[in-house]
């Protein structure tokens, strides 16, 4: 099955939801960066996020880029999603490798351990949006329902999740974000914060047979839950040889002309999807013509 995400409204829309499965995507990103277990876990955590908050956006062309610093030996993540839920990232270090934590799960938090979480949307305006909070547990999930709390004030509950089989291939990932609506009413809430504390993990559901469709019918019982949009997400880069050629364009003359001086061609790499891109000494001087 390939990956989604559903949207959509419960208890006369005092609430709205997203709740994703992710596996293939995932996977995708380990194979990519031959991730290990534990980079691969924060990385498909980030990557599920990105997608649900891409799918927020208004329009296709919006970007959404989640950015973590951080002390632990991960170093640092990144992820990029569109308003397509089209989702792509990296980790700086992808080898670390950590014994699990006191429940036998892989230690994302300490993987990460102290740093910034920064959410940067890029929505046609002069100068993008940028939300920074502080990393409160580095779990990802709780970090960033921080977030929407501190810097869009929207009261979250967020869960992810990624369960990696023996031979360390992506088994299930996936995730949810709740949200309430400004008017959601003190009985609600409280309903909620007592479901939410005994509900399942995300991968488990997920590994039971369990789809985001029954995951929120099951969170929603008795809350009239309504459905509203079923959108396709997958990991995909956009790079491209033309995309890349400008962008060496844009480094300036002096930098060109002193990679012609060396006499070697110059090789890109991308860090999202791997490829590399070649430019010999020819193709640079006709970028000093243009």
């Amino acid at each position: 099955m390939s990956d989604y995400i559903i949207r959509g409204t419960a208890a006369n829309d005092q609430v709205r939801f997203f709740a994703a499965t992710t596996k293939e995507m995932a996977e995708t990103a380990r194979g990519i960066h031959n991730t290990s277990p534990v980079a691969t876990a924060a990385l498909g955590r980030l990557l599920t996020a990105g997608a649900m908050m891409g799918s927020m956006s208004k329009s296709e062309s919006d970007l959404t880029t989640l950015q973590i610093k951080c002390s632990g030996p991960i170093e640092g993540l990144i992820v990029t999603a569109d308003g397509a839920a089209n989702v792509k990232g990296y980790v700086t270090n992808p080898n670390v490798i950590l014994p699990a934590n006191s429940k036998g799960k892989l230690d994302v938090a300490r993987a990460l351990d102290l740093g910034v979480l920064s959410v940067i949307k890029d929505i046609g305006l002069k100068e993008p949006y940028v939300g920074q909070t502080h990393l409160v547990s580095g779990e990802i999930a709780e970090d960033l329902t921080y977030y929407f709390a501190t810097s869009e004030q929207v009261p979250s509950s967020v869960a992810l999740g990624v369960l990696m089989e023996r031979n360390n291939t992506v088994k299930q990932a996936g995730g949810f974000i709740i949200q309430l609506m400004p008017f959601a009413d003190d009985a609600l809430i409280t309903a909620l914060e007592e479901r939410l504390k005994d509900f399942s993990s995300v991968t488990s559901l997920l590994d039971a047979g369990m789809t985001p469709e029954d995951m929120m019918e099951q969170l929603f019982q008795g809350y009239d839950l309504r459905i509203m949009d079923h959108i396709p997400t997958a990991y995909r880069c956009d790079c491209s040889r033309e995309r890349v050629y400008r962008a060496v364009m844009s480094i300036g003359r002096t930098d060109i002309e002193e990679m012609i001086a060396e006499n070697q061609p110059i090789e890109v790499n991308c860090h999202f999807c791997g490829k590399h891109y070649s430019f010999d000494i020819p193709e640079l001087q006709a970028m000093l013509k243009k």
